[in-house]
């Protein structure tokens, strides 16, 4: 990631909070203790946060004490409820937090629970932004995170030297929500390209071609891609979520976007596996089509 001249405050270093060691939490938190700046961690799981403590982080026992100890506050929750809910409660972040200090909310959020949480920060003197992830673990855990940000630039720019530890890249989308828009566009994206590529392979297997085989082939054509070398190694974990966040963006403007991909692609993942996908790259057949499954 490209650095940038910034400071958090007046010559002050930053300190940083995050909430939440699940998959993507916990990478960002064990590299920002690593780096120069003062880390503490909260989650649920007290064995989570006994392992971040011997990685070098600071476990904090409640929300309203991270806030009170971080200029800059990552959250990084499973869902748009637990999002408002550790943002938001009357123990939660913003009742502890600074003013002046930063909220990046780095949960997959609808856009009105991020102004939402935005609203009640400007109460506070807090700013808000959201910092939505993508490159999924395997990019959380080499510190490679794309990080698509929205909110004003400034205060992106204010916290960037924290995101250098455990991001790879850095991009500004626009006002507060583009950078959960901008995730939701990569999330169809994704989704779409493992289902076409499920089915593609399937097919050709069907009519006694080997999925290896072509997946080798496809590589060397145009139609190569990442999902297409990597896709046994990903998880399809969040399917349901991502794309029923894309259906619910969709009606917020009249008149509402259509998603005819997105639907196909999610009556197809409801069939894709981590097993299934192991078993088609070994050219094992199904025993029934997956579209009747």
């Amino acid at each position: 990631m490209r650095s940038e001249e910034t400071s958090m405050t007046e010559g002050a270093r930053p300190s940083v909070g995050v909430v939440g060691l699940g998959a993507m939490g916990r990478p960002a938190a064990e590299f920002l203790a690593a780096s120069e700046f003062d880390t503490f961690a909260f989650d649920l799981d007290a064995a989570a946060l006994d392992a971040i403590g011997q990685k070098g982080a600071t476990p904090v026992p409640s929300l309203k004490d991270l806030a009170g100890k971080s200029t800059v506050i990552f959250v990084f929750v499973p869902s748009d409820d637990d999002v408002r809910t550790v943002c938001l409660g009357d123990d939660g972040l913003l009742a502890g937090a600074q003013p002046g200090s930063v909220l990046a909310i780095c949960s997959s959020a609808l856009p009105e629970t991020c102004a939402a949480i935005a609203a009640a920060g400007a109460e506070r003197g807090v700013d808000v932004l959201d910092a939505a992830l993508t490159g999924g673990v395997r990019g959380a855990e080499a510190g490679e995170i794309n990080l698509l940000v929205g909110g004003e630039e400034q205060v992106l720019d204010r916290i960037r030297p924290v995101l250098e530890p455990w991001c790879g890249s850095v991009h500004h989308m626009g006002a507060l929500g583009t950078g959960q828009v901008g995730k939701t566009v990569n999330n169809l994206v994704h989704w779409a390209q493992i289902s076409a590529i499920n089915e593609a392979l399937r097919f050709g297997q069907r009519l006694g071609v080997a999925p290896a085989k072509l997946r080798e082939a496809l590589k060397d054509g145009p139609t190569d891609s990442r999902t297409l070398r990597e896709i046994e190694q990903m998880r399809f974990t969040w399917h349901k979520k991502d794309l029923a966040n894309a259906f619910a963006m969709a009606q917020t403007v009249e008149p509402p976007i259509e998603l005819p991909v997105a639907a196909t692609a999610r009556e197809a993942m409801l069939s894709i596996t981590v097993d299934s996908v192991a078993a088609l790259l070994a050219d094992k057949q199904p025993d029934t089509d997956p579209a009747q499954a």
